[in-house]
This record gives structure tokens, sequence and C-alpha cells, in this order.
């Protein structure tokens, strides 16, 4: 047998052994507690007229881009919009990325050179561990949202610094202590880096982010926002200064070298965007979020506490534990999935919760009670 066939069949058996074989699954239960889509708009027909009203504009719009953006796959439509997502965010600039993953890993790779220094939170998302391992930088982690070891890593820094954080944490829902972290940024001169993939839409006036609830737009050297949570679309954008859009443009290997986003995507976001604008969903999903920690104060699901955003955990150590947890819910038609081990550190295996505005009051309770029921079986 070929030794590279060998090798990913061995891989593969040794996940299958520790209980973190992945695979890839179709199946949608009827009650959805496990997609990013927070507001609903992957499913709102409304979103959907809007945005075929909006390319009804455009008739003559081509299927795809037809090329990068530094080629023919940039138009007019595109930069309106960009420039509408910036007013949007309080920001001078932004640049659409064609996914999250793109945006984070275009960002950090080409921003930190030899001789500069990134530190980051421990549980950052993937896409920004692998954007810092391309740097020749300098990285450190810290504890997560360990005021005191940011401080630490960043007395030893040298030359450009970039601290990296999110603003609400994917697979815990907790928030950044981002004031007090901005405010060591500024007195060790560093530049501070957040992502608010999982902010935008729940958190601050018309879900524009915890870095403007916080007041803080000015004080951020990047943010990047993603379309495909409570968006309910594609992409994503970094926003800055002028000069970093322009930086990016140049530098930023996942933006130059990939084929344009095609209209129809930048419309969908652009209505997306509109719709926030025109109803605070933000309002809407915090009644859902209450309802919840409500009722897991009332039925004992209070550890971990309940979270301000749209997710929440329970923790089942073990991959088998957190995947026969998740069965057992599926097998009554509520759709929560394990997360497990690689994905996060071993022993911290859960069930994710994500709320929705579309989940009624009855579903949350029903899912209160099968998940402290799941609790008082252990």
């Amino acid at each position: 047998m070929n030794t590279a066939e060998q090798f990913m069949k061995d891989r593969l058996q040794s996940r299958t052994d520790n209980g973190s074989l992945r695979n890839l699954s179709s199946s949608h239960l009827p009650v959805d507690f496990c997609s990013n889509d927070y507001l609903g708009f992957a499913r709102s027909t409304m979103l959907k007229e809007q945005i075929d009203q909006e390319l009804n504009k455009h008739s003559l719009y081509q299927n795809g881009s037809g090329g990068s953006r530094l080629l023919s796959g940039n138009t007019e439509y595109t930069e309106e919009t960009e420039s509408f997502i910036a007013v949007f965010h309080q920001a001078q600039a932004a640049l659409i990325f064609n996914s999250g993953y793109d945006a984070n890993l275009g960002l950090l790779s080409c921003l930190a050179q030899r001789g500069d220094t990134i530190i980051s939170d421990e549980l950052i998302h993937a896409s920004l561990v692998d954007g810092a391992r391309l740097t020749y930088a300098s990285r450190y982690t810290f504890r997560h949202n360990d005021l005191n070891d940011l401080e630490t890593k960043l007395k030893n820094a040298k030359g450009n610094s970039y601290v990296v954080t999110e603003s609400v944490y994917s697979m815990d829902g907790d928030t950044a202590p981002l004031p007090e972290i901005s405010a060591l940024c500024d007195r060790y001169n560093a530049n501070l880096i957040v992502d608010e993939a999982h902010a935008l839409g729940i958190i601050g006036d018309h879900g524009k982010g915890l870095v403007q609830h916080l007041g803080l737009q000015d004080k951020v050297f990047a943010r990047v926002v993603t379309f495909g949570k409570a968006l309910g679309c594609h992409g994503a954008a970094v926003l800055g200064s002028l000069a970093l859009r322009q930086y990016l443009i140049n530098f930023a290997r996942s933006f130059i070298y990939t084929t344009a986003a095609p209209i129809h995507t930048i419309a969908a976001v652009k209505c997306a965007y509109q719709m926030l604008l025109t109803t605070d969903f933000s309002l809407i999903i915090r009644e859902k979020i209450k309802h919840y920690a409500d009722l897991a104060n009332t039925t004992g699901l209070n550890h971990p506490a309940p979270t301000p955003s749209a997710i929440q955990t329970l923790i089942h150590p073990g991959n088998t534990a957190a995947r026969t947890a998740a069965a057992l819910l599926q097998n009554k038609g509520i759709d929560v999935r394990a997360i497990l081990s690689p994905t996060v550190h071993a022993g911290q295996e859960r069930l994710r919760i994500c709320l929705h505005t579309y989940n009624t009051d009855e579903e949350i309770k029903q899912l209160a009670t099968e998940l402290a029921q799941l609790k008082s079986n252990e």
C-alpha cells in the first residue's frame, strides 16, 4: 500500500479509536439549536425577496465575478457595499473577503513581520491561529481573558505588537474584557485586533457588535465581521483605517489570489445589513437569551453560567459522553451538536447550544427541561 495512503488510514483510525472522528451530516431536525443563523436571516423569505429586488436593479450582473478583484472581479457595487458596511460600523474603511477564515488568515499573515510580536487569547478561532502561524513574528498566547497574563506578555513584546481576541468566543459564548484589553494596548503601544463574528447582529444597538457597544471603534486597530452567522449570508470584511484597507489589497494573499465573490453574494450582504438597520433584531434575540437564562437558573443549568451571547454551553467531559448527550436530544427532535476534542481541550467537550429569534419560548423550555434531565442522569 502507498505510504501516504497508509498514513491517512492510520490517522483516521486513531480518530475513530478515541471517538473524535468527524463526519459530514445532512440531517436537519425540527427544532434548531445548532446553526449560527441567530437572527433567522438564512431562512428569511423577507431577506430573499429583498435580495431578488436588489438584483433586479442590476439585471446585467454575471453569474460569477470572472476573476480576482485585482483583475476582472472588482465592481463599483462591491466598493459601494464596502463603504456602506464601513459607515454602519463607524470605521474608515472595509474590505470584503470570501469568508471569515480568509479574512483572519489574510489579515494576520501579512501584518506581523520578523521581529514583531503577536499575543493572542488561548481560545481564539483556528483561522486566527493559522494566520499567526504563517508569519515570522514571535507568537505568544495568554490565558483566556486573563489581563495579568496578557500584561506580562506585553511587557516582553518586541517590534510592532498585535493583541488578538474575539469579542464573543465561539465555543463558550463568553465575552472579552475589551475595555481593559484596549487600555493595556494603549499602555504598551500594541495594536488590538478583534474578531466580531459572533457579536454582529447580537450585541449593541442594531447588533453593531461589542466594540461599538463599548465605544471602542477608534481604539481598535482592526475588526473582522463575518456574514455567515447572524447575517445569514457568506463572506466577511476587515474594518479599519484607509491605510489598512490599501495594505490588505496589496499584501493579503487570501484576498489577492482568489476569485472575487459574485454580485449575488455582495447583494445578499448589503440587504442583510439594511435589514439590521430597519429593525433592531438584537432586541428580539436578547429576549430569547434572557428566557433561556431564566430557565437555566430555575432548572439548575447555571454551570457554566448562561452567557450574554446567543451561544450557550453545557460541559459533558469526554467525546463519548458529549456524543451520547447530543444523540439523546436529537432523538427527541432537538438539534444540538456535540463539540469534541481536539476542537476544544480534552475534558472540555460540550453541547454547544445556539439560540435563535425563531426558537419559540416553548422550544426553549423543552430544551432546558431536557438538558436538566441529562445533567440529573449523570
